[in-house]
């Protein structure tokens, strides 16, 4: 029980150590502030099709690239809360694969554009409605499902 234990808290750590690393990177690439945002850590969103400790790991990492960022208070918090609803989606659609990046894409394009225009004062609702989901559909649907089938292969040494 506790070798369970301890791989899934590593795991989960791990995840979250990730995403706060490729959210910094696409920061400091300048992929993050455009119109249509392109962050590499939201391809991790398609983890929980592969193991649970990937929904906290998100969670956190989320959190804390939020944080480590200068989010708002709006942003750190709804932000955070669309990433897990985002994995528990991911994670109860995993017996289908291509579903995978859906629950995150479809989380993230409902609520962070009423982030962006509470928290970041951003008018345009359905511009942001349009620009988010773009940038999800990038992000999770195309590089999440790349990262998936790649880790397709090594599932039985990695989860």
């Amino acid at each position: 029980m506790m070798k369970h234990n301890s791989r899934y808290i590593t795991t989960a750590a791990m995840i979250a150590a990730l995403y706060v690393v490729l959210t910094m990177i696409a920061n400091a690439l300048g992929l993050a502030s455009q119109a249509i945002q392109l962050r590499f850590s939201e391809a991790l969103t398609v983890l929980p099709y592969f193991t649970a400790a990937a929904v906290p790991g998100l969670a956190v990492g989320c959190l804390l690239s939020n944080v480590l960022a200068g989010g708002v208070i709006i942003d750190v918090i709804f932000g955070t809360i669309a990433t897990l609803l985002g994995a528990l989606g991911t994670y109860a659609l995993r017996k289908y694969k291509y579903a995978a990046p859906l629950p995150p894409i479809i989380a993230n394009t409902l609520i962070i554009p009423f982030v962006l225009k509470y928290g970041y004062h951003i008018d345009e609702l359905w511009y942001s409605f349009l620009t988010v989901g773009a940038g999800e559909l990038l992000s999770c649907g195309v590089l999440g499902l790349l990262l998936l089938t790649i880790l397709q292969k090594y599932k039985k040494f990695l989860f």
